[in-house]
């Protein structure tokens, strides 16, 4: 959400605009500087330097960071069956959905001229790292969809991190982490956990991708990471916008604003509706649960500077101005909600109707929620099976006719450009296989 928005050429009649109206699309000077550092030191120091840095930022520090097998079976035994249950059930919605994304990739092979075949492979990466923070709250949702997501592509090596929670081990993060199969899991968080991962140390192997969502200082590791290892992509705080018309419930509307404002104090949450009635009984209802709501330190201060309620004429218009935000969940509470699957374009993921809703996909439905934040959806989408995919080609040409072909055809093509090599590595072929005397040097294929 940025100012850029707010001026958008949609006409509005806006109940509540953000008392902040820009945000920081990168990170401070101060945390750049940081990040820097601790990565420096970890690829110089290696293990030495990811225990210092654990007992600074997480007052935590072990001979090994590594989780043995004893260890998560005594951590597995801690967590109440019913939390195992439930992340079952959840990872298999997950994994089902992501098995369906690999079935809609397929490899070919054509052959475009006689003994000319062209192909296409897409091939997983050999190892992965997933971080699975654990700030505010223990999202063991992210364990789901980072590491399911990885070992239904095919991943062979998925390593993965977590932090302590206020100096307390997160039975249920771990748990997930180890029900979804994550190879090595890890009692680390922070920049050390992503740098390690991404560099290496005497005990952590590198990994070739980082993928999971974090704090400011997380975000900016990946950033500066990015190049020497694969990202999932460049995540910002929790954003959801919410278009509704005169049909939508407005308590419905209120909770699920709320829902999201909670993960953060920077957390923008948008209702764009066509009915002025709806957009004000709304901002009711959201100023009345916010009194004893048990997370509005973060909600109540989200909603403060970031909450918006604006009012269009049209649908058409509300799913224009929707578009422009390009955020994270949009949530379509109107009387034919899939319209908007035909009429919108930008956005992280959509969510139908009021029988859906954007917790469901960031705890428990299926869908990845790891998604683009900050208009970053204008250009790409979130975590899925195709992000742990190269999608790689191959060539063979088995036809000598057909490589003389295309030898004379390089080597006119590659001296337009003056690259006389290329033209030469054609010009070979093309002579070789029709008996002819190369023009640059002496080699004689005719005899």
């Amino acid at each position: 959400m940025t100012s850029a928005v707010i001026n958008s050429s949609v006409p509005t009649r806006d109940l509540k605009l953000p008392e902040r109206q820009s945000v920081e699309r990168g990170s401070t000077a101060s945390v750049r500087s940081t990040v820097e550092g601790v990565i420096d030191d970890i690829r110089n120091r290696g293990d030495a330097a990811v225990r210092e840095y654990s007992e600074k930022f997480d007052k935590f520090s072990a001979e090994s960071y590594l989780l043995t097998e004893e260890q998560l079976d005594e951590i597995m035994a801690r967590v109440p069956k019913q939390v195992i249950d439930d992340i079952v059930f959840v990872q298999e919605q997950v994994r089902v959905m992501a098995q369906k994304q690999l079935e809609s990739l397929a490899d070919f092979e054509i052959e475009t001229l006689p003994g000319v075949f062209l192909g296409q492979k897409n091939v997983p990466i050999q190892a992965a790292g997933a971080y699975i923070p654990g700030g505010k709250y223990p999202l063991l949702a992210s364990a789901h969809m980072t590491i399911i997501t990885a070992k239904v592509a095919g991943v062979q090596r998925v390593a993965a991190c977590t932090p302590k929670i206020r100096g307390e081990v997160p039975d249920a993060t771990i748990a997930a982490m180890r029900l979804a199969g994550a190879d090595e899991i890890y009692l680390l968080g922070g920049i050390q956990a992503v740098a390690a991962m991404a560099v290496g140390t005497e005990t952590i192997r590198p990994v070739n991708m980082l993928a999971g969502p974090g704090n400011a200082f997380v975000a900016e590791a990946k950033r500066q990471l990015f190049g020497e290892v694969g990202i999932d992509l460049f995540a910002g705080p929790t954003e959801v916008l919410i278009v509704a018309d005169e049909y939508a419930d407005p308590f419905i509307v209120a909770v699920d604003l709320l829902s999201q404002a909670e993960h953060g104090p920077d957390s923008p949450a948008v209702l764009i509706t066509t009915s002025e009635d709806l957009g004000r009984k709304v901002i009711e209802h959201v100023d009345k649960i916010l009194i004893d709501m048990p997370t509005r330190d973060f909600a109540a201060v989200a909603w403060k500077d970031w909450g918006e309620v604006r009012v269009v004429e049209t649908l058409d218009d509300a799913y224009t101005l929707a578009d422009e935000y390009a955020s994270e969940h949009v949530q379509i509470l109107t009387r034919n909600p899939r319209e908007a699957l035909e009429k919108m374009h930008d956005y992280g993921a959509l969510f139908l109707g009021e029988g859906t809703c954007v917790s469901y996909g960031d705890k428990v439905i299926g869908t990845n929620h790891v998604l683009p934040t900050r208009g970053a959806a204008r250009y790409t989408g979130g975590l899925w099976v195709g992000k742990y995919l190269r999608t790689v080609t191959y060539q063979e040409v088995t036809n000598t006719e057909s490589s003389a072909f295309f030898g004379e055809l390089c080597g006119r093509a590659a001296r337009v450009e003056y690259f006389e090599g290329h033209a030469r590595s054609g010009d070979v072929r093309a002579a070789k296989y029709r008996g002819q005397k190369l023009a640059w040097s002496d080699h004689d294929f005719t005899a």
